[in-house]
């Protein structure tokens, strides 16, 4: 599998990138989510990929965050959902509101998102339930007591490395917004304000 893709942003649309790698145009698709966390054309950007291969194409999808790609791994895995429609998921519902809909058997918010039914939404529910809700408690073990950091300081983070940022300085902001009271909300309008921090 192509882990992720290293260049320059040569073109940036509604439903794709093209990344400039060594000479080579590569488009990737991503969410709109996804999207918004790629920097402008012209820049460097490093985005997390999976490479989807089927008998007449080889499609590559790519992420701003290991989140985003796990939870895309989760539901292509789900009988019915393609990798098209996880990024029609993704791009309506990002994947922390995504658990949490999940987790609360949200039928409704779920059948929201174009292309998915009430049996898909309903599919999507068994299938990813109890995974979300192991998913919380291993959070709320060990790995949250040894790091000290919420799942939205990592996600943060790694959209930040993901672009990059240095960890050591990305890392730094997001303490200084933690310690403001900055690093709550949406996982875009954080990495929006990190991103202030970092070019100011």
């Amino acid at each position: 599998m192509i882990e992720n893709i290293k260049g320059i942003v040569e073109k940036k649309t509604p439903a794709y990138v093209v990344m400039n790698a060594n000479g080579i145009g590569i488009k990737i698709s991503m969410s709109i989510n996804g999207l918004e966390a790629v920097p402008p054309k012209g820049n460097d950007a490093v985005i997390l990929t999976y490479l989807h291969v089927r008998e007449d194409m080889l499609d590559l999808y790519g992420f701003a965050t290991e989140r985003e790609r796990h939870t895309f791994m989760q539901l292509i895995n789900i009988s019915g959902i393609g990798p098209k429609l996880a990024l029609t998921i993704l791009s309506g519902i990002n994947p922390d509101k995504l658990k949490d809909r999940v987790v609360a058997g949200d039928v409704a918010s779920l059948t929201s998102v174009p292309g998915v039914g009430a049996k898909t939404a309903k599919r999507i529910i068994v299938e990813l339930k109890e995974k979300f809700v192991k998913m919380d408690e291993d959070s709320l073990g060990f790995e949250e007591e040894d790091t000290g950091e919420s799942i939205l300081f990592r996600d943060t983070l790694n959209a930040l490395i993901s672009l990059g940022y240095k960890s050591r300085y990305a890392r730094k902001v997001l303490q200084d917004l933690d310690k403001n009271g900055e690093l709550r909300g949406e996982l875009e309008s954080v990495i929006k304000k990190a991103l202030s921090q970092l070019v100011s």
